[in-house]
C-alpha cells in the first residue's frame, strides 16, 4: 500500500478485524459503541513501516528523536522514528500513574523531538509526554497519531497529524446508553481499567 488515504487505512483496519463494534472503555474513562485497536494492523511489519512512513511524511518535521507513549505507541513510533531515521525511545507509567522515562532513556535539553501514538481520543497520554519532554528542555516539534478519533478536537499544545480523523460517539460512564441497556463493557487496550 502507498501512503494510505483515509478511507484505505479504514478499510485496512476492517480487513484485519481491527475495526470492532460494541462496548468499549476507553483509555480516557469514556465509553464507545467502537474501538479501533491499532495493534491488530500494526502487528504485520508491512502495514506498520507503512503507516510508520506516511506520518513521518504527514509531519513534515525535523526531530532528533521519537517519544511514544507505552504501549500503544511503541510500534508506529519506532517506524515513525526509523522513517525519519532517528532513534526511538518510549515513557512508562510509574506506580503513581505519571509517565517517566525508564530502561535507561534520557533526553537532552534543546532536543528536537516528536510524539506518536497509535489513537487519540482525548489526547492525554500524549500530552503528558509533551509536558515531560518540555520539562526536560526538549522542544517538541510536533504530534501525530494513526488515528484521531477526537475529530481533530484534541489540544496537545503542538502541531499535531493523524493518518485518518474520525468523529467516534464516547459517552461520560454516568450517561452511557449501552450501560443503561445492561450491555457488558470491555476495556481492549493496554492501560487497565
Amino acid at each position: 500500500m502507498a501512503h494510505p488515504t483515509s478511507d484505505s487505512l479504514l478499510d485496512l483496519f476492517r480487513n484485519t478485524g481491527a475495526y470492532l463494534k460494541g462496548h468499549f472503555r476507553l483509555t480516557s474513562g469514556l465509553h464507545s459503541p467502537e474501538y479501533l485497536q491499532c495493534a491488530l494492523v500494526l502487528q504485520h511489519p508491512q502495514h506498520a513501516e507503512t503507516c510508520g512512513r506516511a506520518l513521518a511524511a504527514a509531519l513534515n518535521v525535523k526531530p532528533d528523536v521519537v517519544v511514544s507513549p507505552a504501549m500503544g505507541g511503541l510500534i508506529i513510533g519506532h517506524e515513525v522514528a526509523r522513517a525519519f531515521g532517528v532513534r526511538h525511545i518510549f515513557t512508562e507509567r510509574d506506580a503513581d500513574r505519571k509517565m517517566v522515562l525508564r530502561r535507561g532513556f534520557s533526553v537532552q535539553p534543546g532536543e528536537k523531538a516528536v510524539v506518536i501514538e497509535d489513537v487519540i481520543t482525548t489526547g492525554g497520554s500524549s500530552k503528558e509526554v509533551v509536558d515531560l519532554l518540555r520539562a526536560a528542555g526538549v522542544e517538541v516539534l510536533a504530534a501525530g497519531s494513526v488515528i484521531d478519533r477526537s475529530g481533530g478536537r484534541a489540544d496537545l499544545g503542538v502541531p499535531r497529524a493523524a493518518l485518518a480523523t474520525l468523529e467516534v460517539q464516547t459517552y461520560d460512564p454516568a450517561q452511557c446508553p449501552l450501560c443503561a441497556q445492561g450491555l457488558p463493557v470491555v476495556k481492549p487496550g493496554s492501560r487497565p481499567a
